[in-house]
């Protein structure tokens, strides 16, 4: 049986476990595992692997408490486009949820209603458009209220949980997350070892620039705090309110987790 998974993987280019599955299909018969492996696009999956997969979609599914999100790229924005792709772009989010993973390769070895696993219907899917197919990413949120927000386009996509607010500020809160792309959720994830370097940068540059060394410290801190202002999710400026920040536009709401997929990125 290894013998016949290991020359099926040379000869096709498929996954162990999509190998094992259609030899398992063809009752060991090796001509019919590799047949089956061709009727289910893995073989020909296999070739346009290497071929870069820039393009796709970003889709999301909320249910109740809990909400899943994932990344499919394909090599070409008209394939993004198909139907079908997006068919499967929405049928893989779905089993996101059920699957309550943000491992992409523990995703991919899930198995959907159909009774294969993501990864073989990724490939098969990849046979019948014609192009390389990616799951690239995925993630589980369950919190308290929880919302997505996918740009019309579908190349971004964002899920908040947010603790002690309602839908329409965890709508909001994604929205401004899709728009302003903030990295962090508070200064305590920000390495505070960078920020000394750039600290360090700033006031040399400040010194060479002639500043007085009094004065020095007061412009390093605006600017560190100016850093902080554009990256720090809370501290942002509030994209439908500019006049407050997303942390006053909550009030005492909390932000508990945000991600945010964007085709590229």
């Amino acid at each position: 049986m290894l013998e016949s998974i290991k020359k099926l993987r040379e000869l096709t280019g498929a996954g162990m476990m999509d190998v094992k599955k259609a030899l398992a299909d063809a009752g060991n018969d090796e001509d019919k595992a590799i047949a089956l492996l061709r009727e289910r696009g893995i073989v020909k999956a296999a070739k346009k692997a290497d071929r870069e997969a820039k393009e796709g979609l970003v889709r999301f599914v909320v249910d109740g408490n809990k909400a899943a999100i994932v990344e499919v790229n394909s090599e070409t924005d008209f394939v993004a486009r198909n139907s079908d792709f997006q068919a499967l772009v929405a049928e893989l989010a779905q089993a996101a949820l059920s699957a309550g993973t943000n491992d992409v390769e523990e995703f991919r070895s899930f198995t959907l209603p159909s009774g294969e696993t993501v990864a073989t219907t990724v490939a098969a899917a990849a046979g019948k458009i014609g192009e390389n197919l990616v799951l690239n990413r995925v993630a589980f949120v369950e919190g308290s209220t929880v919302a997505g927000y996918v740009h019309s386009n579908g190349k971004i996509g964002v899920l908040v949980d947010l603790e002690g607010g309602n839908d329409t500020q965890a709508k909001d809160v994604a929205l401004h997350v899709a728009a302003e792309r903030p990295q962090f959720l508070s200064r305590d994830e920000v390495n505070s070892s960078d920020i000394e370097k750039e600290r360090e940068i700033l006031t040399n540059k400040a010194l060479n620039e002639g500043k007085p060394q009094q004065i020095v410290e007061k412009i390093v801190e605006g600017q560190i705090g100016k850093f902080y202002s554009e990256k720090v999710l809370p501290e942002q400026n509030f994209v439908k309110d500019n006049s407050v920040t997303v942390g006053k536009y909550l009030g005492g709401a909390t932000i508990k987790r945000f991600v945010r997929f964007e085709i590229g990125a």
